[in-house]
């Protein structure tokens, strides 16, 4: 492609109100414009990247027996109705009607159409397996759209869909999803982690994300460098190091205007870890108390899978229910359900008195208070890793992948059944499988570049050669140059041929922007000396060729030769 018949409107300067690297250089390197908050037009330089990005995903997924189909963005609300996320889900999903008032919703995920589309085509065990799959445009309306292309309001989604006679089935193919995803993000260049997650609204029996570690990441993964052990922060377990504890006996304190964990701990002059810290919170069968150790901080996803759905108690309900104000709220005496994190399960603290301004000094778990016992708090690093023991670290990471058991949770209400070998209908059992194409370009960024600008890995890169004349304008220059792109591309290597009339400066500060692989420089030694100069990207390695064996050494350069 020659630069001069393109559009590559590269930027000189970081664009404002854009933080991530990726953001940054995806719009200095003219990649992508956003037309809207969290809608982007994807430019030729862009529209490469995804294009290679999708080839390796579709390669893996018919490599594992995928079948590609598409499915439609536009959705009738009866099946997100019969499946009952219509009214689960909130301002995420953009709903509209059409011109009959009829409720339609724009597509954030196909389990539903999946499973209408099995219930009509699948009706024997014959017929199962299947493995379909698609690479489509998804509508989500984030309430806060972000990062570039890492937390957009549409985007493109391979999405895959598992149909199984049983759950042992289920776990064949999960396990083959599993490495397919592993070898796209090996292809792709990234560093990722697979962790355990949360189902979050897809539900099902399990699900693995695939993380790739980035500073503008703003999912947080707990991680063991001596296990392996490896979960988002939402799920991960850890062994929290007890605290010293005096031998107090129960006791009531004044503590005059003390209502946060730091105020009673400095009053008292004691460790925070000493306190148990009491929120009210309402869920569907009333209120509940959760309780964690006054020194960490309770993980709402966690208490959520504890107790459902809840919301925090607002202030007139928390003195109605409690007779007392927050900050001095407490589990002794209180007849509500009270749950605690497992860190609790022995001790000595001091709580709210569930007076003004008193608390307890002296309460015994088990001893002074009963408490359903379930994982609330948020792993921190340096916590132990719940299997060896060793330090956790904690790291944010961009969230490219992810995998969920379904089990029947949509063939059921969808009524995606087929007759086993007796003649009995039994519901198919369901995986779906995601992957983020422009997240793992925005990843790879991430994960790959320095001062100067992007450093692609090769598989992806918008092209694997930058080919730059430094003046168009010498005759015998151009003239090596022209035959370079013409051999190049006859050795079949994509070429950006930088023929622009622009001071060198200028090509070389835009040929480090765009970080392709090998860039090859016709300069004043090509006609003096006969040799051109081929410098690697990523390390900076140089050597030179002779215009005729350029494209060889350029091959050899980048393995393919």
């Amino acid at each position: 492609m020659r630069w001069t018949r393109s559009l590559i409107p590269t930027l000189k300067e970081d664009p404002a109100e854009t933080e991530a690297v990726s953001h940054k250089l995806m719009i200095r390197a003219g990649m992508v414009r956003q037309l809207a908050a969290g809608i982007y037009v994807y430019l030729p330089l862009g529209h490469r990247v995804m294009d290679k990005v999708t080839a390796i995903i579709r390669e893996e997924m018919n490599g594992i027996g995928a079948q590609e189909i598409t499915m439609p963005v536009l959705h009738p609300a009866e099946l997100w109705q019969q499946s009952g996320r219509w009214d689960v889900i909130g301002g995420e999903m953009f709903r509209l009607k059409d011109r009959n008032q009829r409720d339609m919703c724009l597509g954030m995920t196909h389990e539903e159409v999946i499973a209408w589309l099995a219930a009509r085509e699948i009706h024997s065990y014959r017929d199962l397996p299947q493995t379909w799959y698609q690479i489509q445009t998804k509508e989500r309306d984030e309430a806060r759209p972000k990062s570039g292309v890492l937390r957009t309001r549409e985007f493109l989604m391979k999405d895959s869909y598992t149909l199984d006679r049983d759950f042992a089935g289920l776990d064949a193919q999960y396990a083959a999803h599993r490495q397919a995803y592993c070898r796209i993000y090996e292809r792709c260049g990234l560093t990722y982690y697979v962790v355990e997650s949360d189902p979050g609204m897809m539900g099902g029996a399990g699900s693995h994300e695939f993380m790739a570690p980035s500073p503008a990441g703003e999912d947080r993964v707990a991680l063991c460098r001596g296990c392996g052990y490896a979960a988002n922060v939402e799920l991960a377990k850890a062994r929290l190091a007890a605290p010293a504890y005096p031998a107090w006996e129960l006791e009531e304190v004044a503590t005059p205007n003390t209502r946060t964990i730091a105020e009673v701990s400095a009053f008292l002059k004691i460790d925070p870890a000493l306190t148990i810290k009491s929120l009210l919170v309402i869920a569907e069968g009333g209120p509940v108390l959760a309780l964690v150790r006054g020194d960490r901080q309770l993980h709402e996803r966690k208490l959520q899978r504890a107790i459902g759905a809840f919301r925090p108690a607002h202030k007139e309900e928390i003195e109605q229910i409690t007779g007392v104000e927050a900050g001095f709220l407490g589990p002794v005496g209180l007849e509500v359900r009270i749950v605690a994190d497992p860190s609790l399960q022995s001790g000595c603290y001091v709580v709210g008195a569930n007076k003004p301004h008193a608390h307890l000094r002296g309460v015994v778990p088990g001893r002074h208070f009963q408490a359903e016992s379930a994982d609330l708090t948020e792993a921190a690093p340096g916590d132990g890793c719940p299997v060896c023991g060793k330090a956790l670290a904690v790291e944010p990471v961009i969230e490219v992948g992810n995998i969920f058991k379904l089990g029947t949770k949509y063939s059921v209400p969808l009524r995606a059944v087929y007759l086993d070998e007796d003649g009995h209908e039994k519901p198919i059992v369901m995986g779906s499988y995601g992957i983020g194409p422009a997240r793992i370009a925005a990843a790879a960024i991430e994960q790959n570049n320095d001062k100067d600008g992007i450093i692609w890995p090769e598989t992806i890169a918008p092209f694997r050669v930058h080919l730059t004349v430094v003046n168009v304008r010498e005759a015998k220059m151009a003239e090596i140059a022209e035959g370079i792109y013409g051999d190049l591309a006859r050795a079949g290597l994509d070429v950006l041929f930088d023929d622009r009339d622009e001071r060198p400066g200028v090509k070389f500060k835009d040929a480090d922007l765009l970080g392709m692989p090998v860039r090859v420089t016709v300069g004043s030694r090509a006609v003096k000396e006969g040799v051109v100069e081929i410098r690697r990207r990523r390390s900076g390695e140089v050597c030179t060729a002779s215009p005729a064996e350029c494209a060889a050494a350029v091959r050899r350069l980048l393995g393919t030769g």
